[in-house]
């Protein structure tokens, strides 16, 4: 049973991801399962709103502690609740697993894959300004299955076809560069209307898919944009949205955050959901060890996991086994438990 839930502030002396520097702790069993790095304020959600009603809640029933969790949030369609619900689902399944003293993975499915593929994402560089032609050449030779780049809307500009026109050569000129199809990420800074734009000035571009345009989920527009272009959607949806809507587009790509969608546990039902109907999964990469451990056990369903090369390195620094991919690649530890416990306290 659940004895008690708490945010643990870590602190090291290193350069890390800055905002991210807080666990989620659930004691249970005489044992401690671990989650993080979140936001402070989603810690303090944790301890404000959900320790109570985790109280006393079996360890061990994964789809009963979470129902727990999701009565106590209910009402609340925030992204901090959304990820605090998902930080203490992830530490009870690292708990769970701790005490089984197996991988989380290994009880996610009876055969899980130990290698799993990554795509790279380097969305700090704006492309538009110019292909970093060493990085991008140093990115393509790391066996990444693919890249992603950001390609955000200059806000300033007043010549809409302008821009759109801009934006357009830019991904013309990165995949020259690759010599490959890239991904795009818009970083939610787009609008209906540009994006249109964006599409008349497209050409044939070679794009794998353009991720996120619009700032809110325009289900609708998607719908029409789906039809024109390849296109990514997943990493907003929140804990008590209705996925459904969204899987019945023709994505390219569903691109959930395990952790932001409520955890694991929800994890497990949307991407057998996206599954069915044929929508390839590709897990965002902010809750990168928890989508690893998602990846081996459904390989069918799960084709990479992101990899956000100017943020996911100093993110390990927290941790006391770091996860480290070789040739674009991550092996899954045999070792017990979710693979995300700090490195100090």
């Amino acid at each position: 049973m659940v004895a008690r839930i708490g945010a643990v502030l870590v602190v090291t002396t290193e350069a890390r991801s800055g905002e991210d520097d807080t666990f989620v702790a659930l004691h249970a069993a005489g044992a401690i399962g671990w989650y993080g790095p979140v936001t402070a304020e989603i810690g303090r959600y944790v301890e404000a709103v959900l320790a109570q009603p985790a109280l006393g809640e079996p360890v061990n029933d994964p789809r009963r502690l979470h129902a727990a969790l999701c009565r106590a949030t209910r009402a609340d369609a925030s992204v901090v609740a959304s990820w605090a619900v998902g930080a203490v689902d992830c530490a009870a399944w690292d708990l769970r697993s701790r005490l089984a003293q197996v991988p989380v993975a290994d009880m996610l499915a009876a055969t899980p894959q130990r290698r799993v593929p990554l795509y790279a994402s380097w969305l700090s560089l704006d492309v538009a300004k110019g292909i970093p032609l060493a990085a991008v050449e140093r990115v393509n030779r790391d066996g990444w299955q693919f890249t992603k780049w950001g390609l955000r809307k200059n806000p300033a500009t007043d010549d809409r076809r302008a821009e759109a026109g801009r934006l357009a050569a830019a991904v013309r000129a990165m995949a020259a560069a690759l010599r490959r199809e890239a991904a795009f990420d818009a970083v939610f800074t787009w609008d209906a209307g540009f994006t249109w734009l964006f599409l008349d000035e497209l050409d044939s571009a070679s794009v794998r898919w353009l991720e996120d345009p619009l700032p809110q989920c325009d289900l609708e527009t998607y719908e029409a944009l789906a039809r024109n272009i390849p296109l990514a959607l997943g990493e907003r949806l929140p804990l008590h949205a209705d996925s459904e809507a969204m899987l019945r587009l023709k994505l390219q790509a569903f691109t959930l955050d395990v952790v932001a969608c409520g955890g694991l546990t929800r994890a497990v039902d949307l991407v057998a959901a996206a599954h069915m109907r044929g929508v390839p999964v590709y897990p965002h990469g902010r809750s990168f060890v928890p989508a690893v451990h998602l990846a081996a056990a459904y390989p069918d369903a799960i084709a990479a996991v992101e990899y956000r090369l100017q943020w996911e390195p100093v993110r390990q620094q927290v941790y006391a086994h770091p996860w480290l991919p070789t040739d674009g690649v991550i092996t899954v530890p045999r070792s017990p438990g979710l693979g995300a416990m700090p490195r100090s306290c």
